[in-house]
């Protein structure tokens, strides 16, 4: 598919450049994000009549998992509420930019520029999941928490710090945007390197630098770029395009491949294996030693969920790239191979978070009639549904979403595996060496199956 630059259009330029929609959108999802934490702070205490619970962890998530991740890539990122209030104290402006506000404006420490940090927030979170998704106060309190930390970090680092190191919502997003079919790019590399004043970095009258610390001309992938946009605005070459392209498309890139995105993918994948088993699953036991929190079983719970997800997964998954080196006589090492191979996870886990969504949305959205009616569970029933019965939705055609979305996952990680292998070898070799990590990638599948399905 060849790439479309969607800023050629008159109407989408105007629409994507002007600061007026951005702020609009930006000022709404923070008002219901205040408004998700007030709720969750000092609403009703009960789960499903939340609407902290039930917009953030229903509603939100199925946005985000069954549209912008997988259309929009991080798109969500330019909109999202969490960094606004300590960006806008930093910038010491809403709207017009280059005005001098607050903040110590420090770099952050070299050591840390990667994404452990995100990953160790996001397993974190996770750990304590079943409790953050079934009480209010536990949600106030968490969403409350990101929104202190991003202020202060704004007020001590520069730019979106926070989104880029810590955000464990950002990490997976960034994670799964390489599939997307849009990107933010530069038109001509060449253009790029005769400008000496790099506004797209550093700002300009017209915008601030990049927000996420990334030089445009460099971009070869999603993962780090926010899709703000500021780019667009501070580019005096015209020299940055926003294209529509094939899907996938980050993950023929063999550079920039590290190893902390190569884990981000095994807890990504780890993580909706559990979570399926946890929420969806049949199995009691499971369900309340997750929800028992400091208790012998959820202790046993965390350590199992840890073990899965740092030990056994990428464990086997080593396994697979040491025997397909072996049967191929690869000659890379086995660390190199490994990161890699890691990205044929990609696809397979965003396939394994969307058939894991689609059931969980649509057993649980009609709880949104009853909280729209009774946002504080004070006995309001401001558009007559504050009664709405529970109803779980599609049951009949579900099943069949997911077998199509987890099949899909599946091929689209073998030929990635199959693409990744020909970058080195060709023919028989490239194709032995493929084939331990796409039976992997099947038992993988044929497990989400087990328990999302059967």
């Amino acid at each position: 598919m060849m790439r479309r630059d969607l800023l050629q259009i008159p109407i989408v330029r105007s629409a994507l450049v002007n600061r007026w929609p951005q702020l609009i959108l930006r000022t709404i999802a923070l008002s219901g994000f205040i408004f998700a934490i007030v709720t969750g702070l000092i609403g009703t205490s009960v789960g499903s009549h939340s609407f902290g619970i039930v917009f953030v962890w229903i509603a939100w998530w199925a946005v985000l998992m069954l549209i912008a991740v997988p259309f929009l890539g991080r798109g969500w990122c330019s909109i999202c509420p969490i960094p606004i209030p300590g960006e806008w104290l930093q910038n010491g402006a809403v709207l017009g930019p280059q005005k001098k506000g607050l903040g110590l404006n420090r770099k952050w420490p070299k050591r840390l520029r990667n994404i452990w940090m995100q990953n160790m927030a996001f397993t974190l979170v996770a750990l304590f999941s079943v409790v953050v998704l079934t009480q209010p106060s536990v949600t106030g309190i968490v969403l409350l928490a990101f929104l202190v930390i991003a202020i202060a970090t704004s007020a001590i680092f520069e730019r979106r710090v926070f989104c880029r190191y810590l955000c464990p919502v950002g990490g997976f997003i960034g994670l799964y945007s390489q599939l997307a079919p849009v990107e933010v790019r530069v038109k001509d590399i060449a253009v790029c390197a005769a400008h000496t004043e790099k506004t797209c970095y550093t700002g300009s009258a017209n915008g601030y630098g990049c927000p996420w610390l990334v030089f445009p001309g460099t971009l070869t992938k999603n993962t780090y770029c926010g899709t703000c946009l500021e780019c667009v605005r501070t580019c005096s070459q015209d020299n940055i395009a926003f294209n529509v392209r094939a899907f996938g498309a980050d993950l023929k890139q063999p550079a920039g491949r590290k190893l902390d995105e190569a884990f981000k993918a095994f807890i990504m994948l780890g993580a909706a294996m559990i979570y399926s088993a946890v929420l969806l699953g049949p199995w009691g036991a499971l369900k309340s030693a997750a929800y028992g929190v400091g208790t012998t079983p959820w202790l046993i719970y965390a350590l199992s969920f840890l073990a899965s997800i740092f030990v056994v997964l990428p464990g086997f998954f080593l396994v697979t790239v040491a025997i397909g080196n072996a049967l191929s006589k690869s000659k890379e090492t086995l660390k190199k191979t490994f990161i890699a191979f890691a990205y044929t996870l990609v696809p397979l886990g965003l396939a394994a978070w969307i058939a894991f969504s689609i059931s969980f949305v649509f057993t649980n959205v009609s709880y949104l009639w009853p909280v729209m009616s009774d946002p504080l569970g004070q006995g309001w029933n401001l558009f007559g549904a504050a009664n709405a019965a529970w109803t779980p939705y599609l049951t009949s055609i579900v099943p069949l979403l997911q077998t199509i979305v987890l099949l899909g996952g599946l091929a689209w990680a073998s030929i990635t595996a199959r693409r990744i292998a020909a970058e080195k070898q060709s023919g028989r070799s490239a194709t032995l060496q493929a084939l331990p990590v796409m039976s992997f990638c099947l038992i993988v599948t044929i497990g989400l199956m087990g328990l999302l399905i059967a």
